[in-house]
């Protein structure tokens, strides 16, 4: 089984890991239709690629989740593969996090999640193939300090990957969770801006307080998520089910 051929939605496209995931399956022969709220960059991936088409969406709002979902199938027919990667996160301590900020960091890190892949689901079970897979973070495997609420939100994406994985059972559906370390995204650069606001660090003292923790020393290169992704949607990972595969460099 390959993904040539299918249909394959991710959200949060537009860049980063979106970008590099819509490129390696549209590269695989897959069709696929890129989710997010800037036309701009989806625009510009698009540009990349025939197979590629886009459809601007919140993901925080189930409403117009559903309503790109039905735009996606009529660019591209049902939908095998969802990707729920769109994503952010903010940096407070947890004193001073007001509940506005936590609502945030649950609306898009897990409310996103649920949305598309609720969306997505009725089509995979119709034909008894699927794939759900939400790019968590190894922020919902361990804690880190002054970001509680992005790490809680990435611990629920890991639980409630787990407890569909039982739901689906023989479906033919697989859910699982992709949790890279830090990524070398336009997200890794705004972390690294905010670490250079609120503490006085160079870039590259900031640089290297976030590489501490990698055994490996380096940064996950988006390239390498979307390459996870890929294999997850393969024969050889159809026994690969309610899973945290973590990208860490050995870090978990």
């Amino acid at each position: 089984m390959s993904v040539d051929g299918r249909h394959i939605v991710v959200t949060g496209g537009g860049t980063g890991v979106g970008r590099a995931m819509a490129e390696a399956f549209a590269h695989a022969g897959a069709k696929v239709t890129i989710l997010g709220r800037r036309e701009g960059p989806l625009r510009e991936v698009a540009k990349q690629h025939k197979f590629i088409g886009w459809v601007t969406c919140d993901v925080t709002d189930p409403d117009t989740v559903r309503a790109a979902f039905r735009q996606a199938r009529g660019l591209n027919g049902p939908v095998s593969v969802v990707v729920a990667n769109a994503g952010a996160a903010e940096s407070t301590p947890f004193h001073r996090m007001t509940p506005d900020q936590l609502h945030a960091m649950l609306a898009v890190n897990l409310g996103g999640v649920v949305n598309a892949w609720q969306a997505a689901l009725p089509d995979m079970k119709t034909d008894g193939w699927g794939r759900l897979i939400a790019v968590a973070s190894t922020a919902g495997l361990k804690g880190y300090a002054y970001v509680s609420g992005y790490a809680a939100a990435k611990h629920a994406v890991v639980g409630l990957t787990r407890s569909l994985a039982l739901e689906l059972g023989n479906s033919g559906v697989t859910a699982n969770a992709i949790c890279p370390g830090f990524i070398e995204t336009p997200l890794l650069d705004r972390s690294i801006a905010n670490i250079i606001e609120k503490t006085g660090m160079d870039e590259s003292a900031a640089r290297a307080s976030l590489l501490a923790g990698n055994p490996q020393g380096r940064f996950i290169q988006p390239e390498e998520v979307a390459g996870t992704a890929l294999w997850l949607c393969s024969d050889a990972a159809r026994s690969v089910n309610g899973h945290a595969l973590t990208l860490s460099g050995g870090e978990i």
